[in-house]
Formats: structure tokens, sequence, C-alpha cells
């Protein structure tokens, strides 16, 4: 039975447990130089109508190092751009592929694709979610902190998929999760509240970066416009620069906080030159992490 990752409400507890040891244990065997192949013979489609640099280059390397073939399709120059079916589409890559990762803008999309296809979807991006990107995330936060248990999430910033991401992981992991945005520009009411119905953990959402990471262990930060959004960006700028993560926001955190970013960052706007080159910031280990969860996602949903 095919399994697939819409979004990280998709998965157990126990899912992501096994995702991250199998992704440090793939991790450390690379860095012995020990090749694992068991995607030999097998094909990963990414289709993508999002501009992408980690996310792309991540998978492709994951899915070769792991003896497979990744094949990158722009949606733009499919028979979809001229209107053939999303269901019939999938029907025919679910004939070629062995598991296809979308990155695309609307989530409906994905779930027409997952719907009708007959092999894995991964989500790589919707304007909705992003859950491969928190699972990389987590994956570095289990380094950096030994582990989640206790260790509070401060998000500052947009309310965007990927603060969406973040809530969905706390629901099913109970996380400590604070997020702090302006009004206006809070996360998805229906995606929080269903979080927090289900939660064994704390999810909640303020308009006080520094009340957000006053305990923090982690603090997270996200560009302020998103893809699609930036005829909104220089409106943005005004808005959103009370909640820049700036050596002023890091006094008000404990000393050992780390900052995460899942990159591309536009420096001086989100976050400051001297924190993302700081000794708090974890972002280089945090991209790499990438790479390495995805191995474990491709090898549990493949091979």
């Amino acid at each position: 039975m095919k399994k697939d990752i819409r979004s990280l409400l998709d998965l157990t507890e126990s899912d992501f447990i096994a995702l991250f040891d199998r992704a440090a244990e793939l991790k450390d065997r690379r860095r012995r130089g020990i090749a694992d192949t068991p995607l030999a013979g097998k094909t990963l489609g990414l289709l993508f109508d999002k501009a992408s640099t980690r996310t792309r280059v991540s998978f492709e390397t994951a899915a070769a190092q792991l003896g497979g073939t990744p094949l990158f399709i722009s949606a733009g120059t499919t028979q979809m751009a001229r209107a053939e079916p999303v269901a019939d589409t999938a029907r025919v890559l679910s004939r070629y592929l062995d598991a296809l990762a979308i990155r695309t803008y609307s989530q409906d999309l994905l779930e027409e694709f997952a719907d009708h296809g007959e092999i894995p979807v991964i989500n790589a991006l919707t304007d909705r979610y992003h859950p491969c990107q928190v699972l990389s995330d987590l994956m570095t936060v289990i380094e950096k902190r030994g582990g989640y248990r206790g260790v509070k999430i401060a998000w500052v910033g947009d309310g965007n998929n990927v603060a969406h991401s973040w809530i969905n992981a706390a629901a099913v992991l109970g996380l400590s999760l604070t997020l702090a945005c302006p009004e206006g520009f809070f996360p998805d009411e229906k995606i929080l509240e269903a979080a927090q119905a289900m939660s064994r953990g704390r999810i909640e959402v303020t308009a006080n970066p520094a009340a957000a990471v006053a305990d923090a262990g982690v603090i997270y930060t996200d560009v302020w416009a998103s893809m699609g959004q930036e005829a909104e960006a220089e409106n943005r700028k005004s808005i959103f620069m009370p909640y820049q993560v700036n050596a002023d926001l890091l006094r008000k955190a404990p000393a050992d906080v780390i900052v995460m970013h899942c990159l591309p960052a536009h420096r001086g706007e989100e976050i400051t030159d001297e924190v993302l080159e700081g000794p708090a910031s974890v972002v280089w280990d945090q991209a790499e992490n990438k790479m390495h969860i995805h191995k474990a996602i491709l090898e549990a949903l493949m091979a």
C-alpha cells in the first residue's frame, strides 16, 4: 500500500522517529564512505513549478546517492500547461516513476495527484505546507539540542507554509511551539485550532516576539513574503521589521539559543548578517540535513 506525505499529519510519532534515526544513520554512513543503494533501478520524479535550490538539489542528490535516478520535470513544459487534467497526468506518471515529489502553489493540486496516482506523492512545498523542510529542521534540533522534548521552538515572522508544518509537527510530537507574528499575519486558524485540539504540547500564537523567545531553545524565522507574494514584499517590510531576528532579540533569549532559517534569507530584513553568520546560527547544517532526511524519506517510501 502506497504512502504519501501530503502534510506532516500523514505521519505518526513513530514515523517521525524512524525517519530521524535513519537519516542520522545514513548521514554517518555517508561520512564514513559507505555507499547505500536501496533505490537501484528506481526513478524519482520531481515535478516543480516553483523555483528551488535546496529542495531540488537535495532531493536529486539524495536519490542519486541511494542508487536511484532523479528526473526533474518543469511543470510548465508538461501537457498540464495545455490543460491536460491532473488526474490523467498522475495516472500516466505512475506508470513511469516510482515516486513523485511535487513543488507547487496549490495544495489541492498536490492532493489531486495523490488521490489519482498509484505511486507515493511527496509534498516538496505548497502554499499551505512544507513538511520535508520541518523534518530536516527537527533533525537539526535533535543534533544541536540533544532532542526536541522540552525544547521550546519560537517562530518569529509570517504565519506561512513552513509555520503551518511546524504547527502540524507540534501536534503530532507534542512540541512546545510559540509563533510570534504580526496581527493579520497569524497562521491559518483552522490549521492552528486542529493542531491545538490534538496536541499533547503547547501551541500558541502571540504578537510579541520578545515574549516568544524569552525561554526558547530555538528561534526560527523565514522570509516575510513567500513565493507568489512578491507584490506585497515592500508593504510587508514596515509591518514585519519589529519581528527581525537581530542581536537585540537574541539578548532576550537564553544564551544557548540556536537560530534557524530555511533559506533563502533576505539579509537585513527578517534576519541580520550578524545573526545569520553568528555563533547561534545553525543554518548551514540545517540546509545539509535536507539531503539526509530526504534520503530517509525516499528509502521509506520507495525501497
